[in-house]
């Protein structure tokens, strides 16, 4: 009998101790999910996402604890947005212009053709307003966004044919993506949009014949110069990408002050550094592309730059009068760039031009 009732006493024991909430350390981890639109441990972004995981878990003490997902781990690239705004996961991290097909305002938010470089998307989204109206338009899809990493002014791509007149854009089949890509394809070229682990297979098979995709160390570590001979500048499209994460909005709510300023701090950290360790490793890596690999580069011709402004023109203003909201976000935009590029004309190109000895205009 007495062992019998110790038994019954250790179940209900056990039953109650089942019912305890976890330790106080336990209970306060937030255990998140990053599904990013990058492959797996790529150089620049796909390293940039594990970073900023990892400083967003130290500069919380642990409370939030994010698992990064490669492209196609958990779901397709460009599936990131809609997973991350249904709850499907809590995060992603990505290029907004990959959502243009919910808002052309997105494009504003990484880049535009003939835009804004990457220090003057910085100004505008810090202080002159723009952060406030990504929150604006990312709100409509439960969305609360930051940039998170910058490339730089980006190359013009890729092509396995020589690009010498206008004409030879017609029929090309390239991979651009946001609005650079509409210029394209008034060009009469038939550009899509396609995700980075699926650009080299694509231009080797013919599927197409040309792609942007980031700049010098990126393009090396794919492969690109194994598959295509002419190697442009510059990139006109994509002159200071911005990318982004985006938390699903109920969750960010739900974080604590010090831990929406830990992201907020974290994203900035992340912002700057990946711009400095984009600028350094582009530069080694163009080196090694034209010494070790023998790519020439060549630029886009006077006549190929002038149609790219006139076109790129245009099809921003119309991308910018789409909506009330898109065209708040377009003035603003517009606004702050021509303010910076009065600054960035005496200062950064005034320097650049008299440190080779051109004489600034």
């Amino acid at each position: 009998m007495k062992r019998r009732s110790f038994l019954a006493g250790a179940g209900l024991m056990a039953a109650s101790a089942a019912t305890l909430p976890a330790p106080a350390i336990a209970a306060n981890v937030k255990r998140l999910k990053m599904v990013t639109t990058w492959p797996k441990n790529f150089p620049g972004m796909g390293v940039s996402a594990e970073r900023l995981a990892a400083r967003i878990k130290a500069m919380t003490d642990g409370e939030i604890d994010i698992k990064v997902y490669a492209a196609t781990e958990l779901v397709p690239p460009l599936q990131a947005f809609d997973t991350v705004s249904s709850g499907g996961a809590e995060i992603y991290h990505g290029a907004e212009y990959y959502w243009q097909g919910k808002s052309p305002a997105f494009n504003f938010f990484t880049t535009v053709p003939f835009g804004m470089t990457a220090n003057e998307i910085n100004a505008w989204i810090y202080h002159g307003g723009g952060q406030e109206l990504w929150d604006e338009l990312s709100a409509q899809f439960n969305i609360k966004p930051f940039m998170a990493s910058n490339t730089g002014v980006q190359m013009g791509g890729w092509f396995r044919k020589e690009i010498k007149t206008l004409e030879d854009f017609k029929g090309l089949r390239i991979r651009m993506p946001g609005l650079g890509g509409e210029v394209m394809r008034r060009l009469g070229a038939a550009a899509v949009t396609m995700a980075g682990n699926e650009i080299y297979q694509a231009l080797q098979n013919g599927t197409i014949e040309a792609t942007e995709w980031v700049g010098p160390w990126n393009d090396m570590a794919f492969g690109f110069h194994q598959v295509a001979e002419y190697y442009y500048w510059p990139g006109f499209h994509e002159p200071g990408p911005a990318l982004a994460v985006g938390f699903n909005l109920d969750v960010f709510n739900g974080l604590t002050p010090s831990q929406k300023a830990a992201v907020e701090a974290a994203c900035a950290a992340e912002n700057d550094y990946t711009l400095a360790e984009f600028n350094y490793y582009n530069a080694k890596a163009l080196q090694t592309l034209i010494t070790e690999h023998k790519v020439k580069l060549s630029r886009f011709s006077p006549e190929i730059l002038a149609e790219f402004r006139r076109l790129s023109a245009e099809v921003v203003e119309e991308a910018g009068n789409t909506d009330e909201l898109t065209k708040r976000i377009y003035e603003s935009y517009k606004a702050s760039l021509a303010l910076s590029r009065e600054w960035t004309k005496i200062a950064d190109q005034g320097f650049v031009e008299a440190r080779q000895g051109v004489a600034l205009d």
